[in-house]
Parts: C-alpha cells; sequence; structure tokens
C-alpha cells in the first residue's frame, strides 16, 4: 500500500514531469544576440559528444563543447568573422576560415578518419585548463586505449577505479552511476565505452559529492559489424602463495574467463546493436586462521584453505534507435547470474558454517532524449532492477562463536532468501539562455523489499574472554588465585567442567560458562517498501571568458523517516587568472561548497519492522546456563525471556554532508598539468546503533532484561584531504595519477564502548584517516610493439579500534574497550585483569569509572604497496578495415552515440586521456587484430597485510590475520600474486 506521504512524493514528481513536457513544447526563446550552433558528426553519421570547439575573431576567443547528443552552442557572440576549430578524440582536426556571423546561424560538422599522426597531434594539448565545471583538475577521463591497461575482471576493474577515484566520502568509496543510474553491477569492461571519475564535484543533478564520484557509460551499437572474443586463463602455478598460509604447497587455483562482443547495424542510420556476453569460472580459496580445540581439549591452530568455486554469467544487449531528427532512443538490459559454493567460509569461521549462494540481477534502462531546439536538450531515464538471492547448507547445528579464536557449528543463514525490485526515473532538461547553461530536473525511485531470514533460527552460543581461577595441573583450581581468560580458555573449561558433571553455577564460578544464547523464532518472511525523491536546478554562469560561477539547489525526502527538510545548496567558482577574451589562462583558481544528504537504507528498517519482538521473536539471554542444549521457544514464550529488539529513533533524520574545497589547477605546458585540492567535510546526523537499555548500576532502564538497539542519526564526523594530481601527455608518454594526504574523526563506527559516554567514540576513522594515499598509473611503449602499463597503489596504515573481548556492561557486544596503566614494565603487569602486549604496554581490562580508556581506533595497522603490471603485445592483419582496434573497442570514427547513456550535456573531458595506440598497441588501421597480454596484480610479489586483531582476549591480538588484497577495497586470499594471461581477438 502507498501511505499518504508516499502518494504527496508521486504527486510533486508527476508535477514537475507535466511541468517539463510542457516546458520541452514551449518554443526557444529568441536569441538577442548572434549566435552559432550545430551537430557534430563522425563520417558514419553518428554524433560524436566531447568534441573541443574554439570560435576565435572579433576580439574573442570562445569555446564549447558537444554534448551527449554531439550538439555544440555559442549561445551569444558579437557580430563579425571567425574561425572555428575542432578538437576530438580519434579525428585529425578541423578548421573553418572566414566564418561570418551577423545573426543566429547554424552550422554542423563532419569529421573525417585521419592517419595517426593526425591523431597525435590533436591529442597534444588535450590537459588544458579551463574554467568548465566538471573539468576540475582532479577528474580523470579513461577511454577504450585507457581501459584496456586495466583488469577485465569485474571485480578488479572495480577495485581498480575505486584506487583512481580516492578516498570519496564514505567507507564504500564514492557512488558509481551506470548511463546515469544508480546502482547495479560492473557491466562487462568490453561494454563500456568511457568512465569518468571525480567530475563536477558540486553538481545538483547528483545526490552525493562528485570527489570519489564514478560514471560508467556504455558503448553504443556502430553502423558496420565489429565484435572481439578473449580468453583469460589462471592457476595456482601461475601464482606465489600467501605468507600466512603455512602449508608448503600452493592451494589448488583456477580462473576461466572468456567473453565476446559484437555491434552493428539494424537499419543503417536509424538503429543498431551492441551485445556482450561474459563467462567466468574460478575455484577460489578460503582462508582459514584460526584457534579451536581437538577431541582432547588440546588447543589447536587451524590454518587452511578450501575450495569456494564460483560461477558468474554476464549478457548485456543494447539498442540504439533514432525516432527522428530530434528525438533518439537507447534500450538496455543486462542479466547478470553467481553462484558461489562455501560461502561464509574463511577468517575465523571454520569450514561447518558454508553455505551456497545464488544471485541475480536483472536491470533494464531505457533513455529517451529530445533536442527540442538548438537550445534545449530533454532527456528521460528509466530503470527497473530485479535483485534475487537464495542460501542453502546441509549443517543445521547451532553456532559457537568464541570471540577471537573461531566460529563454529552449523549456518546461520540456511534457508533465507531476498527479492527487491527497484525502480527508478529521471527527467532532466538542459537549457542555453546566453551566458547561461541551465539544467533541471527530478529523480524518483522506490525499492520494494521482500526478505525471508531464518537467520540464527537454530540458535548461537557466544563465548567471551573472562576471569577465572588459576588451574594446577590436574585442572584444579588454585586456591586465592584469579587470572586473566581468553575467550577460548572459557570454552575449555565450559567444555571440561561439563564432562565432569558440574553444575553450571560451578563451572561459572570455576571460569566456565557461555556470555550469551540467541535465538531467533517467528515469521521468517518480510517486507519493506522505500520511496524517495529529489529534485534540482542549476545554472553554469559564464560571468567572463575567464570566469565561470555555479550555483545550484537540490531538494530530497524520503519514505519511512519523518524528516523533510532535506535542501542541499550547491555553488562552485573557477577563475581563470590572467585568462580573457583573446587568452588562455594557465592558473585556474576553483572553490566549492556543497550539502549532501544520505539516505537511511531499507534494509535499516526491515530490521525494525523484523526484530519488533512480534514478527520475529529474537530471543537474547547473557550469561545462560543452558549450554550445549537449545532452550525450546515454548519455554523461552512460557518463561518471557529478554530478547533483541532494534528500533528506530523517530527523531531519525537523513545523514548529511557539508563539503568545501579549494583548488589550483597550473598548465605547466601542454604536455603536463599540476592540480592541487584542498577538501573539508563535515558529517551531521550520521547514523549509529546502541543499547538503550543498557544496565546502570544493575537496573534496567526499561524494566527487562531486552537488548534495545536504536538506530538513531546523531552522530559526527570531520575529515581534511589534500589532493596532489599531475598530468601529463608528451608524446607516447602518458602519466596519471594522485596523492593525497588526509586526517578524518568519527564517532559513529560500530558498537561504543559505553552507550552513555558518546563523546569518548570521538576518534579516528577508519576510513577517512589513512593519511597518505597514492595512485600512479602509466603506459610505457616497449621493443617492437610491446607495451607496459603499470598501475601503483600505496597507502599507509588505517587505525583500528583495540577492545577487552569482554562486555562487563552488559551491552550485548563485547565492544569495551581497556585502560592504559603508564610506567608498568611486562614483570609488573600481572593480576587478574591486567594483560602486557608488547608494543603497547600494561592493559587494564576492567578499567574503573574514574579510569581513562583508550580513545577508540587509537592503534594503526600496516601500510600497503601494490603494482599492478600489464604487457601486451598486438599484431594486425588482414586489409585496411574500420577497425584498427586491438582492445576491441569501436574504431575511429565509431565513437559517436545516437542520443542518451552519455556524459551529461555541456560535460567536460576531464583530465583527458592518453594517446591512442599506448594502451593495447595499435592495429594501424588493419582489419583484425590479436593482442596476448600478461596481467600481473601485485607484480613484486610484496605482503600487503590487513587490519591487525584488536581483541585483547584474541590468541591474534596485534596479528594480521589476512592479506589486504590487490586494491583499496579488497579482500583476503591465498595468494598473494596473481598472473593472468589473456588472448583477445578483435575486428
Amino acid at each position: 500500500m502507498i501511505d499518504a506521504t508516499h502518494k504527496r512524493y508521486v504527486c510533486l514528481f508527476a508535477v514537475y514531469v507535466i511541468f517539463g513536457a510542457a516546458t520541452a513544447a514551449a518554443q526557444a526563446v529568441p536569441a538577442r544576440n548572434p549566435s552559432l550552433r550545430g551537430t557534430v558528426k563522425d563520417p558514419s553519421g553518428a554524433v560524436v559528444p566531447g568534441v573541443q570547439l574554439t570560435l576565435q575573431g572579433a576580439g574573442t576567443n570562445l569555446q564549447s563543447q558537444t554534448s551527449q547528443t554531439g550538439e555544440y552552442s555559442f549561445p551569444s557572440v558579437k557580430p563579425g568573422t571567425y574561425t572555428l576549430r575542432t578538437k576530438a578524440r580519434g579525428f585529425p582536426a578541423t578548421e573553418t576560415p572566414n566564418l561570418k556571423i551577423e545573426v543566429a546561424a547554424t552550422l554542423d560538422i563532419e569529421l573525417s578518419i585521419g592517419a595517426e599522426t593526425q591523431v597525435l597531434t590533436v591529442e597534444g594539448d588535450s590537459l588544458r585548463v579551463n574554467t568548465e565545471p566538471g573539468n576540475n583538475g582532479t577528474a580523470l577521463v579513461l577511454g577504450q586505449r585507457e581501459l584496456a591497461a586495466l583488469s577485465d575482471d569485474p571485480d578488479e576493474l572495480l577495485q581498480e577505479l575505486q584506487a583512481m577515484a580516492g578516498p570519496g566520502g564514505s567507507p564504500g568509496g564514492g557512488q558509481i552511476y551506470i548511463d546515469g543510474f544508480t546502482g547495479g553491477n560492473m557491466p562487462p569492461k568490453s561494454s563500456i565505452r568511457e568512465v569518468r571519475i571525480n567530475s563536477n564535484p558540486y553538481a545538483p543533478d547528483y545526490d552525493k559529492p562528485g570527489f570519489g564520484r564514478i560514471e560508467i557509460f556504455t558503448k553504443p551499437g556502430t553502423d558496420a559489424l565489429h565484435g572481439s572474443v578473449f580468453a583469460q586463463y589462471n592457476k595456482e602455478a601461475l601464482n606465489s602463495r600467501s605468507p600466512l598460509l603455512s602449508q608448503s604447497t600452493r592451494p589448488p587455483y583456477r580462473q576461466q574467463f572468456y567473453g565476446a562482443s559484437l555491434s552493428g547495424p539494424i537499419r543503417k542510420e536509424k538503429a543498431s546493436f551492441s551485445i556482450d556476453f561474459e563467462h567466468r569460472i574460478i575455484s577460489e580459496n578460503a582462508f582459514i586462521l584460526a584457534t579451536t580445540l581437538d577431541s582432547n581439549l588440546n588447543v589447536k591452530q587451524i590454518n587452511q584453505a578450501v575450495v569456494t568455486p564460483q560461477n558468474r554469467n554476464s549478457i548485456n544487449p543494447r539498442l540504439d534507435y533514432t525516432i527522428n531528427a530530434k528525438n533518439t532512443l537507447v534500450f538496455r538490459y543486462q542479466d547478470t547470474r553467481v553462484e558461489t559454493d562455501k560461502d561464509g567460509v574463511g577468517d575465523f569461521s571454520l569450514a561447518s558454517k558454508a553455505y551456497n549462494q545464488k544471485t541475480s540481477e536483472e536491470t533494464v534502462q531505457i533513455t529517451e532524449t529530445a533536442a527540442i531546439d538548438s537550445r534545449r536538450i530533454d532527456e528521460t531515464r528509466f530503470q527497473f532492477l530485479r535483485s534475487h538471492s537464495e542460501n542453502s547448507g546441509t549443517d543445521s547445528t547451532p553456532s559457537i562463536n568464541v570471540q577471537g579464536a573461531f566460529n563454529g557449528g552449523g549456518q546461520p543463514l540456511n534457508g533465507s532468501h531476498n527479492t527487491t525490485d527497484k525502480w527508478e526515473l529521471t527527467n532532466s532538461m538542459s537549457w542555453a539562455l546566453g551566458a547561461h547553461s541551465v539544467k533541471f530536473g527530478g529523480r524518483a525511485r522506490q525499492s520494494l523489499n521482500h526478505d525471508t531470514s531464518a537467520t540464527n533460527f537454530n540458535g548461537t552460543y557466544t563465548f567471551f574472554g573472562g576471569v577465572g581461577p588459576q588451574l594446577d595441573v590436574n585442572n584444579q583450581p588454585v586456591a586465592g588465585t584469579a587470572v586473566q581468560l581468553s575467550a577460548l580458555e572459557v570454552y575449555r573449561r565450559t567444555l571440561l567442567f561439563e564432562s565432569e558433571g558440574y553444575s553450571p553455577a560451578k563451572i561459572r564460578q570455576l571460569g566456565g560458562g557461555a556470555s550469551q544464547f540467541s535465538l531467533n523464532a517467528g515469521t521468517p518472511a518480510t517486507q519493506v517498501d522505500q520511496f524517495d525523491i529529489g529534485l534540482f536546478a542549476n545554472d553554469d554562469w559564464k560571468v567572463r571568458p575567464n570566469l565561470t560561477l555555479s550555483y545550484g539547489l537540490r531538494y530530497e525526502a524520503q519514505t519511512n523517516i519523518n524528516y523533510r527538510s532535506n535542501w542541499a545548496p550547491r555553488a562552485a567558482i573557477a577563475w581563470g587568472i590572467g585568462g580573457g577574451a583573446n587568452k588562455s589562462a594557465k592558473t585556474i583558481l576553483r572553490a566549492g561548497f556543497g550539502i549532501f544528504y544520505d539516505r537511511i537504507p531499507d534494509s535499516t528498517i526491515l530490521n525494525t519492522e523484523r526484530y519488533n519482538g512480534v514478527t520475529q521473536q529474537s530471543y537474547f539471554l547473557q550469561n545462560p546456563d543452558t549450554y550445549p542444549s537449545i532452550p525450546s521457544t515454548s519455554v523461552l514464550n512460557a518463561n518471557k525471556q529478554p530478547q533483541q529488539i532494534q528500533l528506530l529513533d523517530r527523531a531519525t533524520q537523513a545523514p548529511r554532508n557539508l563539503q568545501a574545497s579549494f583548488g589550483l589547477d597550473r598548465q605547466i605546458n601542454k604536455y603536463f598539468k599540476l592540480s592541487g585540492q584542498y577538501v573539508e567535510s563535515r558529517g551531521t546526523h550520521l547514523s549509529r546503533q546502541l543499547n538503550v537499555n543498557t544496565p546502570v548500576n544493575g537496573i534496567y532502564p526499561y524494566g527487562d532484561k531486552s537488548v534495545r538497539l536504536l538506530t538513531e542519526t546523531n552522530g559526527f564526523s570531520r575529515s581534511h584531504q589534500l589532493f596532489v594530481s599531475p598530468s601529463l601527455n608528451y608524446k607516447k608518454i602518458f602519466l596519471f595519477g594522485f596523492y593525497s594526504l588526509s586526517a578524518g574523526r568519527d564517532d559513529n563506527e560500530g558498537q561504543p564502548d559505553n552507550p552513555y559516554n558518546l563523546r569518548a567514540e570521538w576518534g579516528p576513522s577508519s576510513f577517512a584517516d589513512v593519511r597518505h594515499r597514492g595512485v600512479i598509473g602509466t603506459s610505457l611503449p616497449g621493443w617492437k610493439g610491446f607495451s607496459l602499463s603499470p598501475f601503483l597503489i600505496a597507502t599507509s596504515g588505517a587505525p583500528y579500534n583495540i577492545t577487552t573481548g569482554r562486555d562487563p556492561r552488559m551491552t550485548g557486544s563485547a565492544s569495551e574497550r581497556p585502560s592504559l596503566l603508564a610506567g608498568k614494565s611486562q614483570t609488573q603487569c600481572t593480576g587478574a585483569d591486567l594483560i602486557y602486549e608488547a608494543g603497547f604496554g600494561c592493559f587494564n581490562l576492567n578499567p574503573g569509572p574514574n579510569d581513562s580508556v583508550v580513545g577508540r581506533n587509537s592503534a594503526r595497522g600496516p601500510g600497503n604497496v601494490t603494482l599492478n603490471l600489464r604487457l601486451a603485445k598486438s599484431w594486425a592483419f588482414g586489409n585496411r578495415g574500420e577497425s584498427g582496434n586491438a582492445d576491441g573497442g569501436m574504431p575511429p570514427g565509431m565513437g559517436g552515440i545516437r542520443g542518451g547513456g552519455g556524459p551529461p550535456a555541456g560535460g567536460p573531458p576531464g583530465g583527458g586521456g592518453p594517446p591512442p595506440g599506448l594502451f593495447g598497441g595499435g592495429g594501424g588501421g588493419k582489419k583484425y587484430n590479436l593482442t596476448f597480454s600478461i596481467s600481473a596484480r601485485n607484480a613484486i610479489n610484496h605482503p600487503n597485510y590487513g587490519t591487525p586483531s584488536g581483541d585483547l582476549s584474541s590468541p591474534y591480538f596485534g596479528q594480521s590475520r589476512t592479506l589486504a588484497g590487490f586494491g583499496p577495497f579488497g579482500g583476503s586470499s591465498t595468494y598473494n600474486r596473481k598472473i593472468d594471461l589473456q588472448l583477445r581477438f578483435a575486428f
């Protein structure tokens, strides 16, 4: 059912759409001054976006760029005679001299295909700085040649793009858009036409900051048949073993990755198609590093690689259709299906935790673009996305979690499945009004989440660390002693004394006994409906040839929360110092400010509706005496046992981020550009969760022992980031990258140490306080047509939290932090609550109310350096044709689009790119191309360790138990260096 608020949002968006349609039907306002407009096409008749145009004469020097529909505009010029020049990637420069403009004029331009030397000339000064809003110094555009240097694996490609995007604005990295739509899986690399990173940070048509944003645009069809096929292979013999893996031989690993793409005409200059297919089979390994007990209750370490087969299929057809001279239509479909066996294994989780998972995602995207007249472009986009996942397993025994040691027992997710339907509708109008480029529009989204969860229906026992008497060699207590016990020792004593027939009370007196028992029961199925809307308007005002002022406003709202005042003003300025009508500036000063909002996710709403004590009962017993038996739900109900209830604060607001930046772009020469940017972000109303029923002096505020997890939005964050971004494009040498110096603090990560002292949670951010980040990418021409493409990622260590592994406050989580006793040596650090750790000192695991506990995230992990290399060699053969593209992309002249799915109207080229032919070896215009490549991830085999364990009750405290992976968001693996072999054929 649609509630009243939802109806108001739908009506509001409908009013906007009707207004937009009425505006689109209106006639253009006549220009007061002479103007020049037109369309740029390639020889096939396809429009070409991103073409740079310069209009020089009559004492002025004006610049423009073609939109996604290939249109350009000089809306207001002085009467006189001009020269019009064009520069476009993959085409020779054109020049139209003696162009007289006295009134509103129209000039369509057809580009031609030239020799490679001409293309290189065009690219010579592609790094030129200007005051366009999206051409900020940290922006980067990756075309076909640049993308060829990156991984073909969609997961690895995403990691590399996130590394290029930099820190972004959240722990998950920046937001990803695919053809202007939010959400969805990464498309195959063969279907990607262009990637734009960090473009136009303060554009109000986006809900998230531009710093860290990744925009992916897929390829259109072509007017001639083109295609490619590739195969990629990897086996354990090509990889190096993880230094954390104790076995001397490399565990079995295999990757078989196949793909094909085909594009061509359906009806020449009217309709075209493209289709991409990928199939990936991986025999991956999950790495288990845990400590458990053998049958004799002796401590045993498990260092094991478990084969976890994966299967991924993806198909992506696209149709481009020219309705008439002014309207174009793009239809795109993506179907991605993934099957994973033995998921849930790895880290502390033993092989018994394995379950199988199947996921699928189907996406339908429709984009209609209307070139109403030479001034106005209207674009309407619609997306429907359905995702489905299901989990299945065979082990239905209860789970056993021993803090910091191992997770055993059966699978907690057995029998769970989810289906989510999402639709998204966007309409935007771009309008050129003299020196103003106005854009306004709106977006409506809805998510229908149907979730069936049998999570923890088998029950879970959890063991924390504690205190108990010292035992002698016969496991008998030594009178008058008390020692610190790890969670594993508490578990061992529980099993030991149970086998000897001790009562639960006696076992607990001797340091044993479970810390928690949880069991879910009730109705598995729950659904939630969430709707949000965003409206925006923006004006890019060319105040002077060297001064651009951008300002706009966005409004957002969503269902399931009551707060509605989500107004987000945005403003930016770009000043070309020393520039003017007849002189291009070499230094651009930029500044901007904006407010951005996050949505409260529907998963939060789903959990509050599920774990409300009625839909599902989530029983939660602290210090239970029932181990190892599982109490029945009827007994738990009859005894009115406490539950874990999840609540949403009535005063919940959308998390807000205030961001400001200041920067300089400097054109050193036509080959080299250097940019610097300072960005400050402040987060307010950030979401966090805590137990509001934590007892005070043994008294529970709500009168019962239930854990009430309240999600509230009163968290804060603050971060500072300094970026330095060099860009070099000299002959056959291309270099891009950035260095960032960051510092950030927040107070909303995880459960607090003390729910009644949230100020103590203010500490380094585990994401924003990674002090140093660096990325460098380049391509080096080699001997006899070889090309070498290095990609270097380097980061300093991330902060991590130190906890006691206990829960003395009865909050429901072992999140309490210790105090650090100054001046105590290891020999002096003795007692039941004291533990000494080298490199840190003497910790007190039971600090008093007046003791100062260590700050959150006070420890710091190791830094990482990863060098990825790609060595490629191409052979071109056959008669000269239109291909000549070794990476399977479109040939020169076939890169235009027919409306939709392209960059935003008026978008800039960003940070430029390398000359064609650098990545993958040029084909010299031959009809067929064959490319062999070797890609090495972490080529120097440098061990990159993950964040160490901060649990003082764990035998692994201070140790890195996983590898950091091959990117800033990578996971652990059983190999340290990975080498892929690939063969690609293109025509």
